[in-house]
C-alpha cells in the first residue's frame, strides 16, 4: 500500500513515498566522500560568517517608510516586500502574503546561524488586513509557525492556500479556512483565483519526513493580472511548460539567492541568471528578486545576488527591492 495519501500513478511527481520534481529538472548530488567533504565545508563556513551583516543602511527601510509608502498608493495594485520570500501584494483590493517568515529564526531551535540579519519590513501586529495566506512548501524560512499562530489570531478568516500535505500544521496554528492544492489545481473564489504551480525543490522539517509534503509555486488571478511567485526553486525544464499552460504574467517573483555552493544547492535554488530564465520561460513582463537579502542560508557574498541579477544579459525588466518598499503593479 502507497505510503502517500495522495498517490497517483498518473501523475510523475507523486511516488508511493512522497513526491519527487518535474521530469528534466537537476538531481540531487550522490552521497560520497567529496560531497560529504563540500557539506562539511559548507556547514564550517555558514558558522564562520554568521552574524555577518554586510548590507548598507539603505538596504532597508523603517517600519514607519515602510507603513507611509505602502498607504501612499492606496487602493492601487501594489506589492511590499517584507524580507526575503515575503510579500504583501494588493490586487483589486484583496491583499496576499505569500511565505511569511516574519520572525527571528529559520530553525526549529534558535540558533546564531539561523537567525535572520534583518527584521521584517512591518511587525505582525502592524500589518494590514490578510485576506489569503499563500505558504509554498515547508521549509523554516517560508513555513515559519510562529508567526503563523500570530496571524491566525490577527486574520481568523483569512483563507490559506498551500500544497498537499499541509493542511494539518496550519490549522494547528489556528486557521479555519486551509485549502491544499496539487500541480496545476486551481481554485477559485469570489475575486480571485489561485493556481498551484510546479516546482524543483524538496520538502522536509526533520529527520523522517524528507519529501513527505508537496512544494509549489503560485499564479494569482484577481483584477484583471496575473502575477507570478516562485516560492523556493532550482531551474529545470519545467517552467518552459508553465509558459505553455498558464504563461503571460503581469510580475514574476522570483529567487535570486542561497545559490552557492553548487555542487549542493543546485538541484534546489537558482543562480540569479536561473532566475531570469525562468521569468523569460514563463512569459513574465517584469520580475522582482527576492529569497536573498535578509538571512545567510549560503556561501556566497550576500551583495553578489543583487549584483548578478541586474548585470545579467537579458530584455527582461527587473529589479531588486528595499525591505519595506512598495512598488505599483500597473
Amino acid at each position: 500500500m502507497p505510503r502517500n495519501p495522495w498517490y497517483n500513478p498518473d501523475k510523475y511527481h507523486h511516488t508511493k513515498n512522497g513526491f519527487r520534481n518535474p521530469p528534466g529538472s537537476p538531481t540531487r548530488p550522490a552521497v560520497s566522500a567529496e560531497i560529504a567533504r563540500e557539506a562539511a565545508h559548507f556547514a564550517g563556513e555558514l558558522m564562520r560568517l554568521a552574524g555577518d551583516n554586510p548590507f548598507p543602511s539603505d538596504h532597508s527601510l523603517t517600519e514607519e517608510q515602510a507603513l507611509a509608502g505602502y498607504n501612499r498608493l492606496a487602493d492601487q495594485d501594489k506589492i511590499l516586500w517584507l524580507g526575503h520570500a515575503s510579500f504583501l501584494i494588493q490586487l483589486g483590493g484583496v491583499t496576499f502574503l505569500t511565505d511569511p517568515y516574519l520572525t527571528d529564526y529559520a530553525s526549529p531551535v534558535p540558533s546564531r546561524s539561523t537567525k535572520r540579519l534583518l527584521p521584517a519590513a512591518i511587525d505582525i501586529d502592524r500589518l494590514p488586513r490578510v485576506d489569503c495566506i499563500l505558504v509554498s512548501h515547508n521549509h523554516y524560512d517560508h513555513l515559519d509557525t510562529k508567526a503563523l499562530g500570530r496571524l491566525a489570531r490577527r486574520f481568523t478568516q483569512a483563507q490559506v492556500v498551500v500544497p498537499l500535505g499541509l493542511i494539518p500544521i496550519m490549522q494547528k496554528q489556528g486557521f479555519d479556512n486551509v485549502v491544499e492544492l496539487d500541480w496545476y489545481d486551481q481554485q477559485q473564489w469570489d475575486r480571485y483565483q489561485v493556481t498551484a504551480l510546479p516546482a524543483v525543490h524538496m520538502s522536509r522539517r526533520g529527520l523522517f519526513d524528507l519529501n513527505k509534503t508537496l512544494w509549489c509555486g503560485f499564479a494569482l488571478q484577481c483584477n484583471g493580472k496575473q502575477i507570478y511567485f516562485a516560492g523556493d526553486t532550482a531551474y529545470g525544464a519545467v517552467f518552459k511548460e508553465i509558459g505553455q499552460v498558464i504563461g503571460g504574467f503581469d510580475l514574476g517573483l522570483v529567487p535570486i539567492g542561497a545559490y552557492q555552493p553548487r555542487s549542493l544547492m543546485s538541484s534546489v535554488h537558482t543562480t540569479p541568471e536561473e532566475a531570469i530564465l525562468i521569468g523569460e520561460d514563463i512569459g513574465a513582463r517584469r520580475l522582482v528578486g527576492m529569497h536573498w537579502g535578509t538571512i545567510r542560508l549560503t556561501t556566497e557574498p550576500m551583495l553578489e545576488p543583487k549584483e548578478r541579477f541586474l548585470a545579467a544579459q537579458s530584455d527582461l525588466p527587473r529589479l531588486v527591492m528595499k525591505i519595506g518598499e512598495s512598488l505599483a503593479i500597473d
